[in-house]
């Protein structure tokens, strides 16, 4: 009887079991070793054997949902009654979100962040010898970038500073610079201790970003900070304090920092006299709540800053005496989250007032430039090989002096954009924007198109495409508002190799410019006439080379660029290159760590070759050039216990006579010649000393990141 019934019990179970079968194979038709092969939220199942086959048992019925899955392929389900899967044909794509999966971007440099190909760290923004803790001198040290010493802002690709948008969190940028006296680098107006990140554009970026002929620099303040802590600085150029306070679902973050010269002149003075010293307050903050599927993100800064300073001009027989206030209030807010599984939002909203107020002998002028900027961005992911984002933006800015100029800019912009993984191997982007200016009524649409492919495991490709659309600058539109968009076409071959710590891009380009502003006078004068006949272009070669590989405790990168540009605007009387443009630009920085020293010590060597200028005393326009620039800087940054940091950095150490060009008279002396005057830089070398102390909950915690 027993016999009977186990016999029984036996039969029922072979009768109620289901044989399920397969095989799983790639795209090519070769077996997958190993695959995991299941019926979703049961124990049911099995892997793939050496020629991709796989068999299993179940006890369950109708309807149900196989998985198979194997990393670095799509994870593919079926819901099919049981009853069906046999000799199932499972075929799996690799998947595009791998390590090793081709990246959609060209011209774009990036630090920190979750960026595939990420040229600097966060704290290399910061660590560069010469750049005294300024993120705008770390980023020149990027191949496309052109060295300006004298003016300190970012020139990229042939274009002019003013062609380059800032952004904070999504949030657009109005002032990124404060002011400075003439003849002597300006400086980013944010303070680098509360970034972890950024993405510098050379070309053919986004069209979620508009307003910007040459290039965008995309700021990232940090997601959320890991500890509590207090961070001091004591420095030759004044005092710095932060603090950051975090709780589970909320933090708050503030950096102050006073900064007056005075003491830094008397020891170190220059060839400016002064009346009053560079001197001012900044300050930011940084709040942030978390959400269950969300992140809001609130960013303000005040900055104020005043000198009174006198220098020679070659126009004047009395030296120009120059005082300036420069006030600025800067604040976004910013939220990111989910909206379901598959679709993010992220939206932004900024305000920015400067006020600048200038005199030179008994001239006074005051401008005052505010402005208002929303952009709100939905990303859509339709699975892992198609995502798809579309947002609105609206710009209003406008500006007033003391004079009659005054004017106010409305810009309205609507832009989709999607990203096509075909294979890992092979990505389109495609994007349109259109926008709406106010102040000329016009309505320009820009295409933007990338595409990469994948050469081998290390190696891709990348071209794109994009025409981009800027209003005129501020010191056209108060002489004007009627002037038409100016227009930059660009064109980009990009090539990426990234393996085992070392980093190597190689880029051509070429960029068209069209309808740039021209006059007929030397000077803009009330009696000047305008036109929008100018053209330019701007074409060459960028190479970068990071390797923190082949040294032990040594990582280095190098730099170069090649340009050939010219352009036919302003007072031009033909196309030649502009007088802020060199051929040649290279960049060799490296850092070492000695661990017997408890030191890090770092160099940084910049070389441009000469500059255009004219000569009113030659015939020929823009014909001559400059000698060539060099600077080599060096720091040192030791720990006198794990968070206390003694901190030094010279620039020119080899005290380079550097000349950025030359102010001719106006007039010239009664043989017909123009008189000359070299314009040099007010100090030969630069020095910076520094004392940071961190008070933290994590002991190992310091600044030597953000030096």
């Amino acid at each position: 009887m027993k016999r009977i019934l186990s016999f029984t019990l036996l039969l029922v179970n072979v009768v109620i079991q289901a044989q399920i079968t397969g095989k799983v194979v790639d795209v090519k038709g070769e077996p997958i070793f190993g695959a995991n092969v299941y019926l979703a939220n049961t124990f049911d199942g099995s892997t793939t054997d050496e020629k991709g086959n796989f068999s299993f048992k179940t006890t369950q019925k109708a309807m149900q949902t196989l998985v198979v899955s194997y990393l670095g392929f799509e994870t593919v389900k079926k819901k099919m009654p049981v009853s069906t899967i046999k000799k199932l044909h499972v075929k799996l794509r690799e998947s595009v979100n791998t390590l090793d999966a081709v990246v959609l971007t060209a011209g774009a440099y990036q630090a920190g962040g979750k960026a595939k190909v990420a040229v600097l760290k966060p704290l290399d923004v910061v660590t560069t010898a010469g750049t005294a803790g300024d993120y705008i001198s770390a980023i020149n040290t990027l191949p496309g970038t052109q060295t300006v010493a004298e003016d300190g802002r970012l020139y990229v690709r042939g274009g002019e500073s003013e062609e380059v948008q800032t952004y904070i969190d999504g949030a657009r940028v109005f002032k990124p610079y404060a002011s400075s006296a003439e003849g002597l680098p300006t400086r980013g107006r944010f303070s680098p201790f509360l970034f972890d990140g950024f993405t510098f554009s050379t070309g053919g970026y986004s069209a979620a970003y508009g307003q910007a002929l040459s290039s965008v620099l995309l700021l990232n303040t940090i997601s959320y900070p890991t500890e509590n802590k207090t961070d001091i600085g004591i420095m030759d150029l004044g005092i710095n304090l932060g603090h950051t306070i975090k709780k589970d679902s909320t933090s708050f973050s503030v950096n102050a920092m006073y900064i007056n010269l005075k003491p830094y002149q008397r020891l170190l003075p220059d060839s400016y006299i002064w009346h009053k010293a560079y001197n001012g307050l900044s300050g930011e903050m940084v709040f942030r709540q978390k959400f269950k599927k969300g992140l809001l993100k609130a960013y303000g800064a005040y900055s104020s800053f005043n000198y009174d300073v006198s220098q020679d001009n070659i126009n004047f027989i009395s030296k120009v005496r120059t005082a300036s206030i420069d006030k600025n209030t800067y604040f976004n807010t910013s939220y990111v989250g989910q909206l379901g599984n598959k679709t993010t939002l992220k939206t932004s909203l900024s305000y920015s007032d400067n006020l600048t107020k200038k005199k030179q002998f008994t001239v006074e002028n005051t401008e005052i430039e505010r402005g208002v900027y929303f952009k709100t961005t939905v990303k859509n992911q339709f699975g892992e090989r198609f995502k798809l984002l579309s947002g609105i933006s609206y710009l209003s800015s406008s500006y007033k002096d003391n004079y009659i100029s005054k004017y106010t800019s409305n810009i309205a912009a609507i832009y989709t954009e999607a990203d096509w993984f075909i294979n890992k191997n092979i990505g389109i982007k495609f994007g349109l924007r259109g926008e709406q200016t106010a102040i000329n009524k016009e309505f320009e649409i820009s295409p933007r198109l990338s595409l990469a492919f994948k050469v081998n495991n290390n190696g891709q490709f990348a071209l794109s495409y994009g025409d981009f659309y800027q209003l005129a600058a501020n010191k056209y539109l108060k002489h004007n508002t009627l002037f038409k968009n100016r227009k930059a076409t660009h064109y980009i071959l990009n090539y990426q190799y990234k393996k085992n710590k070392q980093l190597f891009i190689a880029e051509a380009y070429y960029k068209k410019y069209d309808k740039l502003i021209k006059y007929n006078t030397d000077y803009i004068m009330p009696t000047t006439v305008f036109s929008q006949t100018g053209k330019g272009y701007a074409k060459g070669l960028d190479i970068f080379w990071r390797d923190a590989k082949s040294f032990d405790n040594f990582e280095y990168w190098i730099s170069y660029s090649y340009l050939d540009s010219k352009r036919n605007y302003m007072y031009y009387s033909k196309a030649v290159a502009p007088s802020f443009t060199s051929k040649h630009n290279a960049s060799f920085v490296g850092k070492y760590w000695s661990q017997k020293l408890k030191s890090q010590i770092g160099f940084a060597y910049n070389f441009a070759s000469g500059r255009p200028y004219n000569n009113p005393n030659t015939t020929d326009f823009m014909a001559e050039k400059t000698k060539a620039y060099q600077n080599l800087s060096l720091n040192w940054a030791y720990l006198i216990s794990q968070q206390k940091i003694l901190y030094f950095s010279v620039t020119n150490v080899l005290g380079f006579n550097n000349i950025y060009g030359y102010d001719y008279k106006h007039i010239p002396d009664s043989l017909g010649n123009f008189d000359r005057a070299a314009i040099v830089p007010a100090a030969k070398r630069g020095v910076f000393v520094g004392f940071f102390w961190t008070i933290s909950e994590n002991k190992n915690t310091n600044q030597l990141k953000d030096l």
